[in-house]
């Protein structure tokens, strides 16, 4: 007879909480957060706590107050049990100098439990699926920024765990090789399925490669769901370029409850909320200011957007 399981809706990863104190700094304070199976982005700007709440999950950091659970197991009871089905990928490096890539990979893996016969063909594979086969018995050492960040890659996954915590895996790499890397993430999470957490202050990132967000800011929560309905709420988004009293404009906006983001670009981004109106109500706006429209459309929102409501409501 067969027996169809059905897949868990547990939440990989929960906060309930959670408070964590260095002398006077409250890195984390008072977080609750439910991280889903699959891909998800902890998003928030150098400083916000994320690198802290990893060190926890990993028990490497004892919570002043709160739980938390990974795979459905309590961190202050079995921190051993959880990081052996844990790959981590820190944000500094941590290569072993004088070892090559095969080697040092093996080693973590056999770290990790494998037996080394086990450990060294998963070493081979590993840094194969990372780019790093044809610089596998160089030194680590004689790495590149981008060849060190692939190899912290490879030794998260060598002993094939259930969950990944990538800290900040763009760090210091060139455009070709931080999208390389994303591709990397990206197949891990839609294609072979793997549970991760993204950890990075980089919006793109999480949103090329990712499902689900948590967005920190000082230690807290400042929003967390699925990107696709966070980047949906009742409203529009439009890109507008003013010729005027830009900082006047942009305040007058935001009395009448709009949100206003500049871009790289010379162009702002406004949410208006429902209920504000439509693209009528800028121009309404900008009449009675006195400021000139050169440029107003559409636009798709983005994590960016979340973001920045998330934190403006702090």
């Amino acid at each position: 007879m067969d027996v169809t399981v059905a897949p868990t809706t547990e939440p990989a990863v929960r906060l309930d909480d959670v408070t964590v104190i260095y002398g006077n700094n409250r890195a984390l304070k008072n977080v609750t957060a439910a991280f889903a199976r699959g891909a998800v982005g902890l998003l928030g700007p150098n400083g916000a706590g994320k690198s802290t709440m990893l060190k926890s999950l990993l028990g490497f950091v004892k919570p002043d107050a709160g739980q938390m659970q990974v795979l459905g197991m309590d961190v202050a009871k079995d921190p051993l049990k959880i990081r052996a089905r844990i790959g981590y990928m820190p944000e500094t490096d941590a290569h072993i100098p004088g070892m090559n890539a095969v080697s040092f990979v093996a080693y973590c893996g056999q770290l990790a439990g494998l037996p080394g016969v086990d450990a060294m063909q998963r070493a081979h594979e590993v840094l194969y699926y990372v780019g790093l086969g044809e610089a596998r018995y160089r030194n680590v050492e004689t790495y590149s920024t981008g060849m060190k960040q692939r190899i912290k890659l490879a030794q998260a996954l060598v002993h094939d765990p259930d969950l990944l915590f990538l800290d900040e895996p763009t760090n210091g790499m060139d455009p070709k090789g931080r999208d390389e890397m994303l591709e990397l993430i990206r197949d891990l999470g839609r294609n072979k399925g793997v549970s991760l957490i993204l950890s990075s202050h980089l919006l793109p990132d999480v949103e090329y490669t990712c499902d689900y967000v948590v967005v920190m800011d000082k230690g807290q929560v400042a929003t967390q769901g699925p990107i696709n309905e966070l980047k949906g709420p009742a409203g529009r988004v439009f890109e507008l370029r003013v010729k005027g009293d830009l900082r006047g404009f942009v305040d007058v906006l935001a009395r009448e409850g709009m949100d206003v983001h500049a871009t790289d670009e010379d162009v702002m981004r406004v949410f208006v909320p429902a209920g504000a109106g439509d693209q009528r109500a800028i121009f309404s706006a900008a009449s009675r200011f006195g400021a000139q429209v050169r440029h107003l459309r559409p636009s798709v929102p983005t994590l960016e957007d979340v973001f920045a409501r998330a934190i403006g409501e702090e």
